[in-house]
């Protein structure tokens, strides 16, 4: 990785060394052009490298590389985190890239025909800037009434690392997302004496061969969303059990709905059901509320668990980066994304920012192959404006939903 901070005109800078990052990096570099890639942590793959020691793919191997290098069939069809992080390594190697580590950026502006991007070393100046930070950069942790008095550990689940600590305790595992849900498990069998899993709204579930999902996700994400949800929904309930019985009851609202509505995606079961079936793993209503070791939850009833996990998602912190913009909705997701720029941001690109329901990982390689082309080809035009590619064969992404004002109260999103 080159850490050589001498040049201050780029070509392209990319922001954030995530998988993301490194296939637009990778994509530019096969058209020729030169990009830069500004990593705030010390290590790329940060997203991956400091999460939780159980971390797996929720996307099959297969259907989840990177543009250029498939991922080892050796790594198993569910790739481990650490096995990740080694991939997208030798990834950033095999296509020599410039990552220039500790640099995170400050605050990007728009100066005359480029941008402008703000480092601690000093200001930096691009033709093009790619923003590939990501869904999961900032950690959001709710402000319940009454937080300060509870005795016990109450952590984000980016601060968790394995079940090792929780052994004996009642936990209380908030968010129904994929990391609420794997967590729960891994405590449950792993010596954790009862385990609480506090949902807002029932989540769709798929079954353990995601992979086939995954597969039928690309083929009906064609279809309008009525006859994808109709179709995943008679698939799901065949294949998993009704848990309402058991305090978990079947969603509302079609898989498709929520995913391209709200881009919410569906939980992979790995574990889960048998849990819930076998009351290892107890789901309980939202929490409304922490008086002292007691925890109100919104049905009125109250548990009281020794340690509090919060999967409650994160904030992507554009907002900081770029300043009161139009480019973002309420929720801070950014209004363009893949190769489509705003008229009032050109050359401004984001990418790694919509769930797709056929994976984050294979949409963002599409995106980062569109993102090049369209690069590519205003370079070679002189900077003249030519026609946005989206990423082949797949729909525009889903609309940043506008209704909320807040960040998801539920970690939601694939990796």
């Amino acid at each position: 990785m080159n850490q050589d901070r001498t040049d201050t005109a780029l070509p392209v800078a990319i922001i954030g060394a995530g998988p993301s990052g490194l296939a637009a990096a990778a994509e530019l570099g096969r058209r020729g052009v030169r990009a830069t890639i500004l990593e705030s942590s010390a290590h790329l793959a940060a997203g991956w490298r400091y999460q939780y020691d159980h971390l797996r793919l929720h996307t099959a191997r297969e259907l989840s590389n990177l543009p250029g290098m498939p991922i080892p069939r050796s790594y198993g069809r569910w790739v481990a985190r650490d096995d990740m992080v080694r991939y997208l390594e030798e990834y950033a190697h095999r296509n020599a890239l410039d990552i220039r580590v500790n640099s995170p950026v400050e605050q990007l502006r728009r100066t005359g025909p480029g941008w402008q991007l703000d480092i601690p070393e000093g200001p930096l100046a691009a033709s093009a800037v790619v923003i590939a930070t990501g869904l999961n950069r900032t950690p959001h942790l709710p402000d319940w009434p009454g937080t300060e008095t509870f005795p016990g550990s109450l952590v984000h689940s980016a601060r968790y690392q394995n079940p090792t600590p929780y052994g004996g305790h009642s936990v209380l595992v908030v968010g129904a997302g994929n990391s609420g849900a794997e967590i729960a498990v891994a405590l449950a069998r792993n010596g954790a004496h009862r385990v609480w899993w506090s949902v807002r709204t029932p989540p769709n579930i798929i079954p353990p061969a995601a992979d086939r999902w995954q597969r039928m996700g690309v083929l009906v994400d064609k279809l309008p969303t009525p006859a994808a949800d109709l179709l995943t929904t008679t698939f799901e309930r065949l294949c998993l059990p009704d848990l309402s019985s058991r305090g978990l009851s079947r969603p509302d609202e079609g898989l498709y709905t929520r995913a391209r509505r709200d881009e919410l995606n569906p939980v992979h079961d790995r574990g889960l059901v048998d849990e819930i079936r076998r009351g290892r793993v107890q789901p309980v209503p939202t929490v409304a509320a922490i008086d002292g070791p007691r925890v109100q939850l919104t049905d009125r009833s109250s548990i009281q668990p020794d340690s509090i996990i919060a999967a409650t998602g994160y904030t992507t912190d554009l907002e900081k980066l770029l300043g009161p913009t139009p480019l973002l909705s309420p929720r801070g997701l950014p209004t363009v994304r893949g190769s489509r720029t705003s008229p009032q941001a050109p050359d401004l690109y984001f990418i790694g920012f919509t769930n797709h329901p056929s994976g984050h990982l294979r949409y963002a390689g599409l995106e980062a192959r569109a993102v090049a082309k369209t690069i590519h080809r205003r370079r070679k035009h002189g900077g003249a404006a030519a026609p946005a590619e989206r990423p082949a064969t797949e729909h525009a992404p889903p609309r940043p939903p506008e209704s909320t004002s807040a960040p998801p109260a539920e970690e939601s999103t694939s990796r």
